[in-house]
């Protein structure tokens, strides 16, 4: 049944892998691609959860499942945000995402927390299709039949509207200059507390099909104008109206701490350094990557789709033609202050968020946030991260935090006794942590 690998070639592609059992996907899996097929399935089945019910939950959640994948669940306690505590929940495997995020918190708590607001959280939709005819008589059309866009979409809409969202507006756009006869339905959406991409996605549909179909019965159109192509519907991930803003500040003086011992100075250099982010793209990359370091942990923590909120970020990093930085610093009349506005679409119920235990574990301890107070939660998490990264970078310097860190780590990986990590721990209180380093000084243990 299973094919075979000889001599590092394997046999032709296997056919109704879909239609196998979870077990023979694996027995295929483990005597295709592995040479010991034993060892391999008792690490796929060590991860099985022993709750059946639980693991078939999981099992369901995409196709081909054999195991589950695990991300270590931490938490950041302390975080005051508007006046509120926080514990907040990060999924993540980066050593030392969680520590500096907690740092962060510490930080700020006590120079008057986190401050975060919503400036919108408008959604966006379109439907791209192609009319190949004279662009006067599209627009008398569209101005003709846009209410029945609202009228035949109210079956999807109605719920939606009993919770304050819906359709806010649609838009005829032409995009002619760019595409030869491309056209598009731009439509922007409220969804309150869910992400919303399958309730826009359905209207886009819906508005898709009366499109085609009010243009048969459109007597002005050619018989080649009424013959609209429609390519694709579908939601947008970049939602630049979407827009949460995070911000700390403080007097220049206080943010004199063990580590900094000139306030003046260190609020100047880290000035200089959100700048260096603003106009140099080599630098901006890895700068607004801490900052995801942060939002995507918790992103992934409650249950969102932390691709979608990637791919829209970085779009507004680049939304004035040239990748910059996301957040920004100043120094006014003594005061320093640091701030980030990003596009985030979230959720707080559909999906994963009512699905994954875990998920729901996270919303709890976070007191339940509508979208709106986890969009801010999210920005703040962004925000603490990259504070956390300038300051090291202006100051100690990166490696020193982040290799303590990663020591476990390299002890994991060389399979350290307890006696040997203990010492190996004190060792490198005084000392530098590299890779090389620890390595040798194990080796020196061993000897």
């Amino acid at each position: 049944m299973f094919a075979k690998k000889l001599k590092g070639i394997m046999t032709k592609a296997v056919s109704g892998f879909s239609k196998l059992t979870k077990e023979e996907k694996i027995n295929w899996i483990v005597e295709t691609h592995f040479s010991d097929a034993v060892e391999a399935k008792n690490i796929i089945k060590q991860y099985w959860n022993n709750d059946d019910a639980l693991q078939k939950l999981h099992d369901e959640f995409i196709e081909n499942t054999i195991t589950n994948f695990y991300l270590p669940l931490g938490v950041a306690p302390n975080f005051s945000i508007n006046g509120k505590n926080y514990t907040i929940p990060f999924a993540v495997e980066e050593s030392s995402v969680v520590a500096a995020a907690s740092k962060a918190a510490k930080f700020w708590g006590n120079r008057g927390g986190f401050k975060a607001a919503i400036i919108n959280t408008e959604k966006i939709g379109q439907v791209h299709f192609i009319y190949n005819g004279d662009k006067q008589k599209l627009e008398q059309f569209f101005t003709e039949i846009k209410p029945k866009f609202f009228t035949e979409t109210e079956s999807i809409t109605k719920n939606m509207q009993k919770r304050g969202g819906g359709i806010l507006n649609i838009e005829l756009r032409d995009k002619t200059s760019d595409l030869e006869n491309y056209y598009q339905l731009h439509a922007t959406f409220e969804t309150k507390d869910s992400m919303g991409a399958n309730f826009i996605n359905s209207c886009l549909e819906q508005f898709a099909k009366t499109l085609k179909e009010e243009a048969q019965d459109f007597e002005t159109f050619t018989v080649e104008e009424k013959n609209i192509t429609v390519v694709m519907s579908i939601l947008s991930n970049y939602v630049p109206n979407c827009l949460v803003r995070a911000e700390v500040s403080c007097p220049v003086e206080e943010l004199a701490e063990k580590h900094i011992e000139n306030p003046q100075e260190f609020a100047e250099k880290f000035v200089q350094a959100v700048r260096i982010a603003e106009i140099e793209p080599y630098r901006a990359v890895t700068h607004n990557k801490g900052i995801m370091n942060g939002i995507d942990a918790v992103v992934i923590a409650t249950g969102n789709d932390f691709r979608a909120v990637e791919a829209g970020v970085h779009a507004y990093a680049s939304r004035k033609g040239k990748y910059s930085s996301l957040s920004h610093a100043k120094i006014e009349n003594g005061i320093f202050t640091f701030w980030m506005e990003i596009p985030l679409a979230l959720g707080t119920v559909g999906g994963l968020t009512s699905l994954h235990p875990l998920v729901k574990v996270a919303l709890e301890m976070l007191e339940k946030p509508s979208a709106q107070e986890l969009m801010q939660i999210v920005a703040v998490a962004g925000l603490a991260q990259n504070f956390a990264a300038l300051r090291s970078l202006t100051t100690t310097g990166i490696q020193q935090g982040h290799m303590k860190m990663h020591l476990m780590n390299i002890l994991n990986q060389f399979n350290a006794t307890e006696e040997e990590r203990r010492q190996v721990v004190k060792h490198f209180e005084k000392n530098t942590v590299t890779h090389s380093a620890v390595v040798d000084y194990l080796a020196k243990l061993r000897n």
